[in-house]
């Protein structure tokens, strides 16, 4: 039984679809029943005894005889009538899929790699580059091959013209820079307000293509890639070339360099400014391009040095000093930082002159009145403001009299013990003078204190 789902229809028979491929479909390796088996079936149960049909492979195949269409509307691979159960569409005409082959491999096409040759006939991708496309160094199979494929491409394939941009004179001003032709919107290259030809951008010493990320504007209006400027307008010397460290000498003698580099005078005074206006260190005019603040005063970028050790510095380690100059941290402490034992670059010790620049080491007061009984500071008896309070068992200390009764230790609320006399010590010398005497109640564990 036959249904729409398993009938096909030839020359107004009905079949099964495997009698059908048995008796019209291809034969030979991998036209099997399964993929990748070989059918040996030449279908002999369906033909007659006189059957004289094609043998190709030890089996047979059923030669078609194609009805001509007329002139200009079949095929045209072969010019037979083309119906729409196999019709393939290709540039407004109607192919056999049979015929949908590439004219020079034989390649089967489809819409996705079907190319039409200016012939009038279809061709696969590779095909049609190779007969028609661009030939020579590049245009080969791969990227970077050279396509040396003898094709006859008579006047089919396109040609490759070197293209005169200086033909067309602009006027003077006007027009390219580089060949002084005009410069026309689809090629049209700006750099710093000038047209340039997309074909004359290019390096001026080693005319490497440039855009506009990599193009540099040289003084003398020419353009440069980044490279070449380097070397005929940068800085050269010792660390300026293409790499850290590296010496770029190019066979440049001093005065060429010298030559080729803007004027630049080093000397800050050579312009002087009014008194009390200028650069404290030169007394010259200092510009906003070289202007360094300090303290109210500008100075040259050139003079913010350290008087002592002409050090430069900026604006995190310069120090103004009472002699209204700038000093590095390390000569400002040696010039007007505390001197003695302790003052010193850790952990040297600094004593240039012997002499303690503190004034009151133990830092009493010296002079003003005495608070009333009682109610003052009880080290050293003056009055203690809010600023400077320190409070132990409702007496009011002064901050820095707030220190152990013996050893002058500087105290705070985590290490204070009030004694019985009134007085503060640290815990150290409290337990010497009021603590537990005997085996075991010294410094350390297991010792013997007989104080």
């Amino acid at each position: 039984m036959l249904d729409s789902t398993n009938c096909t229809e030839h020359e107004a028979e009905l079949f099964c679809k495997n009698c059908h491929g048995r008796k019209y479909g291809p034969k030979g390796y991998g036209f099997g029943g399964g993929a990748g088996t070989l059918s040996m079936d030449s279908g002999a149960h369906l033909q007659n005894g006189n059957y004289d049909g094609a043998i190709r492979n030890g089996a047979c195949l059923e030669p078609r005889v194609i009805a001509r269409a007329p002139e200009g509307q079949g095929c045209p691979r072969c010019g037979g009538y083309v119906y729409m159960a196999e019709q393939m569409l290709a540039r407004g005409r109607t192919f056999h899929k049979e015929c949908f082959k590439c004219g020079v491999c034989n390649k089967r096409l489809d819409s996705v790699n079907c190319c039409e040759g200016p012939d009038k006939d279809i061709y696969c991708k590779v095909c049609y580059g190779k007969k028609f496309g661009p030939k020579g160094y590049g245009y080969g199979q791969g990227g970077g091959a050279l396509q040396s494929d003898t094709y006859e491409n008579n006047d089919l394939a396109p040609r490759n013209y070197e293209v005169d941009t200086a033909k067309i004179k602009a006027p003077p001003g006007q027009g390219c820079p580089r060949c002084g032709g005009v410069v026309f919107a689809a090629e049209l290259v700006l750099s710093k307000g000038r047209e340039w030809h997309r074909k004359c951008f290019k390096c001026h010493d080693c005319t490497k293509t440039l855009d506009s990320i990599i193009a540099c504007d040289g003084p003398d209006k020419d353009v440069y890639c980044k490279t070449c400027y380097g070397k005929k307008w940068g800085p050269h010397g010792y660390g300026f070339a293409c790499g850290s460290g590296f010496l770029q000498t190019d066979g440049l003698t001093e005065e060429q360099i010298s030559a080729s580099k803007p004027f630049y005078n080093p000397d800050t005074t050579s312009i002087k400014a009014p008194a009390g206006q200028g650069c404290p260190r030169c007394g010259g005019a200092v510009f906003e391009a070289e202007k360094q603040l300090a303290k109210g005063s500008v100075w040259h970028k050139l003079c913010f040095s350290c008087a002592e050790c002409k050090r430069p510095l900026d604006s995190t380690l310069a120090c103004d000093g009472p002699d209204r100059e700038i000093h590095c941290r390390s000569c400002y402490a040696k010039l007007f930082g505390p001197k003695g034992f302790g003052y010193g670059h850790s952990p040297t010790l600094v004593s240039t002159t012997g002499e303690s620049t503190i004034a009151y080491p133990d830092g009493r007061p010296f002079g003003g009145p005495k608070a009333p009984k009682g109610s003052g500071c009880l080290r050293c008896g003056f009055a203690v403001y809010e600023a400077e309070k320190m409070i132990s068992k409702n007496r009011v200390w002064h901050k820095r009299c707030f220190s152990c009764h013996d050893c002058r230790k500087s105290l705070d609320s985590t290490n204070l013990c009030d004694a019985p006399t009134g007085e503060i010590y640290c815990r150290g010398c409290y337990g010497r003078n009021f603590g537990p005497k005997g085996v075991g109640f010294g410094l350390g564990a297991g010792t013997l204190t007989m104080a």
